[in-house]
């Protein structure tokens, strides 16, 4: 209320200044009235003085003056008189002295006998005195005026309480808190001004929510297929882009196909309804079995072809998976057509880091066919012995390997820049490496998988935070900002979140310089049970980003409702994004819906100048990738 206050004070001081004024020109005017009225009243009593004496010499027979005149004279308060003729005294009276105060009257009584009189009295207003009734009447009157200034100022405080409502929800529009001004209408003053700017914001939020469902619409009619909800073969591509490098596979998977070889017999003989049921039925089904593994990918390649692509799963599991997805498919009530027991056929890929991308779709189609020529539903897996013998281990065995690694304390943080628009650094992202006994790195899409089943991603993410409140206390890194990724088991851990919160208060001059990055698809399925903990994060002075933006097609209005502060562009969407339109109108249309707000946008996984260059044109200013620098170890 400090505008409130500013403001009454100074109408207040010039409501008392304009009081005080006129107060001070009525008292000076009844002032210089009493003056003059004892100044008249005194020149009265000179001139009844004169004529009495003039009366008693003009008088035939006058009685003598020591007689009577000393008890007028005393009632006149006369200091002393002397009255003479032709300079001869003929009476003379001292009373009482007055001292330096007095003032001294000659008057000609008589010009014929040449009568003069001279008269001293006190000064008019040296008798004066303020008597009781004059003293509580002017106390009344200053009692009355510091009420009535009392008064003014409360009731001035409560008219512009309204102003500072006001002022205070302007104040939040213009910082950008659109939400917090809506939530928090208070009672602002003139009314019709508050109720226009609720109305506004009420629009503006709407107008948001609505710009989130269009950027939504374009990536939905972009990348998915119209029929089914599902990724199309466009967004197939990008997906298997994202989890290669330079055309090698960066992770171990399967990838499957899954083909109805009669669904265009299927829709001449019952209509397109009943093949579109059975199309949806499939894919309700097969959504749900992919659930259960993150990261998958589900899209539809063609009229009557299904791709699936599972990363970091093992071969036992692929097989294990294959099955369930034919009995998925087994399981839909087929219309009685011919050939209804060679309907659904299931090729699969499998597939270790380093495997060309390019020949994946071909091996899973050779498998394909393989399951085809069988002559009856049932799956086909291609598999050139691509077994990964570390993922091979058991998880009894991944977990003491990981619990011993914790223990020693074998986990290193590796750091990558990001980079802005001038190239100089903007932070630098922290990722997690851990070496076997022998020393040697393992890659971090074998063992994540892994710590995430065994439960200990919560313990490993502190154990790095912990490295990272290290390196930023270091004498030598005072300006250093990095970023660390937060699981979904770490954020819901309880021992975790309130070590973290313990950590950053310890660490407050340390969290304007940590930023906490957190995957979109784990924001978007939990939203509101992350909300309190992304609230504290950002309390305790850390920035918050959401990293794989573009990942899944979803709606971007909970980058605001969230209050993340930057946002990461995921490397399907940046891959060739000088080649592929569609995903510049995307990012064209996300940006365009952070306009006005504080959220920046970085890409990641840019590994050619032309990718950066057409990024830097469509708005985006950071970003990392191999194009800049490789992740390297922090001593």
């Amino acid at each position: 209320m400090k505008f409130t206050r500013m403001l009454t004070t100074k109408l207040t001081s010039f409501w008392l200044m304009s009081l005080a004024a006129i107060a001070g020109v009525l008292l000076l005017s009844a002032l210089m009235g009493v003056v003059q009225l004892s100044y008249q009243l005194q020149q009265q009593r000179v001139a009844e003085l004169q004529s009495i004496m003039l009366t008693h010499y003009q008088s035939k027979a006058p009685a003598p003056l020591s007689a009577w005149l000393p008890a007028v004279l005393q009632a006149y308060h006369v200091v002393n008189i002397r009255v003479t003729r032709q300079g001869q005294e003929l009476y003379g009276y001292q009373g009482a002295p007055s001292g330096a105060h007095s003032l001294t009257y000659e008057r000609s009584l008589d010009k014929a006998s040449d009568l003069h009189m001279s008269l001293t009295l006190p000064h008019p207003l040296l008798h004066y005195r303020v008597s009781t009734a004059e003293l509580l009447l002017l106390s009344i009157g200053l009692l009355a005026v510091i009420v009535f200034i009392r008064f003014g100022y409360v009731w001035f405080s409560r008219q512009l309480e309204g102003v500072e409502a006001l002022a205070v929800r302007s104040r939040l529009i213009l910082q950008g808190k659109h939400d917090q001004a809506l939530a928090n209408p208070g009672k602002g003053k003139p009314r019709l001004i508050n109720r226009a700017l609720t109305r506004l914001l009420e629009d503006l939020q709407d107008a948001q929510k609505e710009r989130g469902r269009f950027d939504k619409f374009i990536r939905s009619n972009t990348f998915l297929d119209a029929q089914t909800r599902i990724g199309n073969r466009l967004f197939l591509n990008n997906r298997l882009d994202a989890l290669s490098y330079h055309q090698a596979m960066v992770a171990h998977g399967v990838i499957y196909l899954l083909e109805l070889d009669d669904l265009d017999l299927l829709q001449q003989a019952k209509g397109e309804g009943a093949a579109l049921e059975l199309l949806n039925a499939m894919v309700t089904g097969i959504n749900q079995l992919l659930h259960n593994f993150p990261n998958s990918i589900f899209a539809r390649r063609s009229y009557n072809q299904l791709a699936m692509v599972v990363p970091q799963i093992s071969l036992a599991e692929a097989d294990q998976l294959a099955s369930q997805l034919l009995k998925v498919c087994l399981s839909q009530p087929l219309a009685d057509i011919e050939n209804r027991d060679n309907f659904f056929h299931l090729g699969g890929a499998y597939f270790r880091a380093g495997d060309n991308a390019a020949q994946l779709l071909d091996e899973a189609a050779m498998a394909l066919r393989a399951a085809q020529l069988q002559g009856s539903n049932n799956w086909f897996m291609y598999d050139k012995g691509a077994i990964d013998a570390e993922f091979a281990k058991g998880s009894v065995r991944w977990r003491s390997f990981l619990e011993n690694a914790l223990v020693q304390r074998r986990f290193y943080p590796f750091s990558q820049p990001i980079k802005d628009c001038d190239g100089a650094v903007h932070h630098q992202e922290i990722f997690t490496r851990v070496r076997d006994n022998h020393g040697a790195l393992i890659r971090a899409t074998l063992f994540i998988p892994m710590a995430n089943k065994c439960g200990l991603m919560p313990q490993i993410e502190r154990q790095m935070l912990s490295r990272v409140l290290q390196l930023l206390a270091r004498a030598d890194n005072p300006k250093q900002v990095y970023s660390v990724n937060l699981s979904f088991d770490s954020l819901m851990s309880r021992a975790f979140t309130k070590w973290l919160k313990t950590s950053l208060l310890e660490y407050r001059h340390l969290a304007a310089r940590l930023i906490f990055e957190i995957s979109e698809d784990i924001v978007i399925q939990h939203q509101a049970v992350l909300l309190p903990k992304l609230e504290m994060i950002r309390k305790m002075g850390a920035r918050l980003c959401v990293d794989h933006v573009g990942q899944q097609v979803v709606g971007t209005y909970y980058i605001r409702e969230c209050h993340f502060d930057m946002i990461k562009l995921h490397r399907s969407i940046v891959r060739n994004i000088h080649l592929r339109p569609e995903n510049q109108l995307f990012i064209r249309s996300l940006i365009g819906g952070l306009y006005r707000t504080e959220v920046q946008v970085c890409a990641e996984g840019v590994e050619a100048l032309e990718e950066w260059q057409t990024l830097q044109i469509l708005g985006v200013g950071m970003a990392q990738g191999v194009f800049f620098s490789d992740p390297i170890e922090l001593s």
